[in-house]
């Protein structure tokens, strides 16, 4: 592939919203990662191996599958998607955001398969919610034109109750902040916004990529923050738990690992892509006065097939000290 399929330069009107919406220093930092390394393999980021950009083992995954006749199987899987609940006390949280629901999304890859798009699609409809937050990974590709995946996201926003908030994975490009933006979902950048009940704020931050691209600024998004206020922190992946725990953040919400998506028998992953412990790695964790959450994901890459791994969304109902 050539240098402008591999990264298309955006326009000069989406250069433009970009500069306005993300500052200069942000987008150069970022529009240079992507265009220098937007499909190496190997050494770029926490990790050194990069899987989702090598894809020629991708075909070979795929035929190797159905040579074994396990891909079907296997796509009937990531289809399967889970309505998970989890419920979150925060003692300090505000008495008039006791028992919100937050549904969670992640690594939702909208352009990779159009029935597990359908599924979700589904699952989400009939998923009662008081506001949604993306972790990250609209896309399944990691190069080329992200509007497949900003027209999915257009078809799955309308079933999506109360505002939406996302933050960009490592398969995400800056350029489809303001695709996004005009789809009513607020892309939290190294940035952060209070949330208002009643006189009473509850905090949401999001950080840009910290897995591939690095682009994450945990001081920037916690700048506006009150001392001692609740803060809830969006994150692509959970690498940087240790940094958002001691920044005083009560809750992190993450994805990225799929919870291994291909996973031995008895849900024993076989990878879960991450620079992180492995208790981190999926579901609810703790790092010391921080709570957190893994999302399994709700799509799949590399090939669209799980085992042994399903995927899910997740509804967070957040309960004060009186429950």
């Amino acid at each position: 592939m050539t240098p402008q399929q591999l990264y298309p330069e955006p326009s000069p009107e989406t250069q433009n919203q970009l500069n306005q919406r993300v500052g200069r220093l942000h987008l150069w930092l970022r529009q240079g990662i992507q265009r220098d390394h937007v499909d190496q393999v190997f050494g770029r980021g926490r990790n050194f191996f990069h899987i989702e950009n090598w894809y020629s083992i991708h075909t070979l995954m795929r035929f190797a599958l159905q040579l074994t006749g396990l891909y079907g199987r296997g796509r009937r899987n990531a289809a399967d998607i889970q309505v998970r609940s989890n419920r979150v006390s925060i003692p300090a949280l505000p008495k008039p955001f006791h028992g919100l629901r937050l549904l969670h999304l992640s690594d939702i890859h909208l352009d990779m398969d159009p029935d597990i798009h359908e599924a979700l699609i589904k699952c989400v409809a009939a998923t009662a919610h008081d506001l949604c937050v993306i972790t990250g990974d609209f896309r399944a590709r990691t190069h080329g034109d992200c509007q497949p995946a900003i027209a999915a996201m257009g078809r799955l926003r309308p079933h999506l109750t109360g505002p939406v908030y996302g933050v960009l994975g490592n398969h995400d490009f800056i350029e489809m902040v303001p695709g996004l933006e005009a789809l009513e979902v607020r892309v939290l950048l190294n940035e952060s916004l209070a949330l208002e009940r009643e006189g009473t704020c509850l905090y949401l931050a999001g950080i840009d990529d910290p897995h591939y691209y690095q682009a994450d600024n945990l001081e920037k998004a916690a700048d506006g923050i009150p001392p001692g206020a609740v803060a809830i922190l969006l994150s692509h992946s959970p690498e940087i738990y240790r940094h958002a725990a001691h920044a005083g953040f009560k809750l992190m919400l993450c994805g990225h690992t799929h919870g291994g998506q291909i996973c031995l028998p008895g849900g024993i992953p076989l990878t879960y892509n991450a620079h992180c412990p492995r208790h981190l790695g999926r579901g609810p964790w703790r790092w010391g006065e921080m709570q957190g959450y893994t999302s399994t994901g709700a799509g799949s890459c590399v090939v669209p097939v799980r085992f042994n791994c399903q995927p899910e969304i997740t509804v967070h109902r957040l309960e004060g000290s009186e429950g």
